[in-house]
């Protein structure tokens, strides 16, 4: 009685992974052609870099960690 019920809890980790990794690749799969020539993927990673610099320093400058000048 009570192993089916463990048995089905069990399986909802591995739903919720296969529903992550599901939004991941329908989110992002639009990125892949754009590795394949270099300047793409180099315009890419300078704006991913840039997008996360920028998250970085406006949370920091919003928690007061450093001055604003």
């Amino acid at each position: 009685m009570f192993g089916d019920f463990f048995d089905n809890v069990g399986r909802y980790g591995s739903y919720f992974i296969t529903i992550i990794l599901g939004i991941f690749i329908s989110a992002f799969g639009w990125v892949a052609p754009l590795w394949k020539r270099p300047i793409t993927a180099i315009a890419l990673v300078g704006f991913l870099v840039g997008t996360v610099m920028t998250v970085i320093l406006t949370f920091r400058a919003m928690l007061g960690f450093t001055p604003i000048s």
